[in-house]
């Protein structure tokens, strides 16, 4: 008997749960229930409301972008090429100089000194010869009165001929001793800017330093080298087997402003096993130096117009099995279609395979999609494309609220 107070009170209480609760849901989301039943009951996700755009056939520019580093066209370290001390240095650190202009000096005297003894040797070895040929004339007189002998006549000859190839000998040892004496004058080789010296004056330098004096490198003209996946080299190579010079754009790496434009120069002659991908080369004038030698840019190389199914970039997602998009179906589904893209211009994408035209695909709302979820398609100003009146903004959101 005293156990049915106690199942009579549980049984109160739990009716009083089930009362209130009754009651704040007819008080707070009676408005809604109906719908969401209507639905298909009350665990059912609502629609996810997304923006889309149409895939569309059309002419497009195409653009590939890519990143890429400045690269010199050519980069020479200016070295010393005798050993000596460094008693001139004729450039500033950053100078733009010309091919031939002084750099940097060596001390000439041993140089001059070893110059002059070579040349005292050729002098005294040229009075040699020249007696000896007067002596061989007066033997082959002599020999023909039978005063000489014919041997004596061929000893003189050797000599002679002696003497003769010790005249090459000392001219050639001349020749090394002024090449070596224009030596230490250290001209530029080539046309370009010098960078910062490594090397002080008085010091003694060799031509076995690794260093160097400074750096120089050509700037005008100058070049970009960047990688493209091979999936697009198909399209490269039809665009150049065209005939016509492709531009290239080099961007800053923020991708605010362009930089330069040029052209493409080249391509690599094979594609990187490791990256799968292929090396270009373009080149840009560079007159104001705008581009700086190891500078990473941003590269746009434009291969013209062509005629292809195209989407906003913004509708492409990237994941682990490559580029995908959302397409929404007639049924208002989304579901996952990867695709395969091409070049892009100005905020399009070229669609090589997985779309057709007049597909929808979603641009915004992606965070929240799931594959086989149910869409409410909106206009950029949230309200349902569906609703009657929708063209005009006030009229489609008095319409949404009702």
């Amino acid at each position: 008997m005293k156990k049915l107070p106690r199942l009579f009170k549980a049984l109160l209480v739990l009716g009083l749960v089930l009362a209130l609760v009754l009651l704040w849901r007819s008080c707070s989301g009676g408005d809604e229930a109906a719908p969401q039943a209507g639905r298909g009951g009350w665990g059912e996700r609502p629609p996810t409301p997304v923006r889309v755009a149409t895939a569309s056939r059309g002419p497009l520019d195409l653009e590939i972008k890519a990143l890429g580093t400045v690269s010199p066209l050519r980069t020479v370290t200016v070295r010393p090429r005798v050993e000596g001390e460094l008693v001139r240095i004729a450039f500033n650190e950053g100078q733009q100089v010309r091919a031939g202009q002084l750099l940097a000096e060596i001390d000439p005297a041993p140089f001059k000194v070893r110059l002059a003894q070579v040349q005292g040797e050729q002098k005294q070895n040229l009075a040699e010869l020249e007696n000896t040929r007067i002596q061989l004339k007066r033997f082959r007189d002599l020999a023909g009165a039978n005063f000489v002998s014919a041997q004596e006549v061929a000893d003189l000859q050797a000599r002679v001929r002696q003497f003769e190839g010790r005249r090459e000998s000392d001219q050639a040892a001349v020749d090394e001793a002024k090449l070596q004496l224009d030596y230490t004058r250290i001209v530029a080789p080539i046309d370009g800017r010098i960078g910062l010296r490594t090397v002080d004056v008085g010091n003694l330098v060799r031509a076995g330093d690794q260093d160097g004096i400074a750096t120089l490198t050509q700037t005008r003209p100058i070049s970009v080298v960047f990688a493209l996946p091979e999936s697009v080299l198909p399209t490269v190579q039809a665009a150049v087997r065209g005939g016509k010079a492709l531009a290239v754009q080099a961007w800053d790496r923020d991708e605010r402003q362009p930089l330069a434009t040029g052209r493409l120069s080249s391509l690599d002659n094979r594609i990187d096993v490791q990256t799968g991908t292929l090396r270009l080369r373009a080149l840009f004038d560079n007159d104001d130096e705008s581009l700086f030698p190891n500078q990473s840019v941003n590269v746009r190389l434009r291969l013209g117009s062509t005629d292809v199914v195209s989407i906003p970039d913004a509708a492409v997602q990237f994941g682990n099995r490559g580029t995908y998009v959302y397409v929404v179906g007639d049924d208002d589904t989304a579901s996952v279609r990867e695709v395969k893209l091409g070049a892009s211009h100005e905020g399009r994408v070229a669609v090589l395979e997985g779309l057709q035209d007049g597909e929808r695909v979603v641009l915004e709302g992606l965070d929240r999609l799931r594959e086989g979820g149910k869409v409410q398609v909106v206009d950029a100003d949230g309200v349902p494309t569906d609703v009657p009146g929708a063209g005009d903004g006030a009229a489609a959101r008095a319409a949404a609220a009702q």
